[in-house]
């Protein structure tokens, strides 16, 4: 299965969280793609947890070149914007988190997130929109065949 992946995913790669082993699961059985807005936004995370004491200078590194490295094809979000746009007004989120939602609606895939709530926001749309997210939970219990 082709699948669009966030921060949220490719941070639980690296740091034992909620969900870690579901999405570390992700790496194997699936073709995963992301804007390369991921880059930026794990670092953040990363930065995050090392200025709230949740991580070292020394593991947030590790854990950058570790997502570096991992099996994620990072395609250009320009072409995205439009559509990042419309679903954020639709969606009253952040147009940066609608570009992942974006591109997985432009390819056909799907999107997997741990954002519960953008989750059940993107249902209350369209079929189109509904049907190209999906939280990791969903994913991991099987429920994952919605085409």
């Amino acid at each position: 299965m082709r699948l669009v992946i966030d921060a949220s995913i490719a941070v639980k790669w690296v740091v034992t969280e909620d969900g870690t082993d579901e999405a570390v699961s992700l790496l194997s059985g699936h073709r995963l793609a992301a804007p390369d807005l991921l880059v930026a936004e794990c670092a953040n995370i990363l930065w995050k947890k090392v200025r709230r004491s949740e991580l070292t200078v020394e593991e947030a590194m590790v854990a950058v070149r570790i997502i570096q490295r991992a099996d994620v094809e990072l395609l250009p979000m320009r072409a995205l914007m439009e559509s990042a746009a419309k679903l954020a007004i639709e969606l009253d989120r952040p147009a940066y988190e609608c570009v992942y939602l974006a591109l997985a609606m432009n390819q056909g895939w799907q999107f997997v997130t741990t954002d519960t709530k953008f989750v059940d926001k993107a249902r209350q749309l369209s079929p189109p929109v509904a049907q190209a997210i999906l939280s990791l939970e969903e994913l991991a219990g099987g429920s994952g065949d919605r085409h």
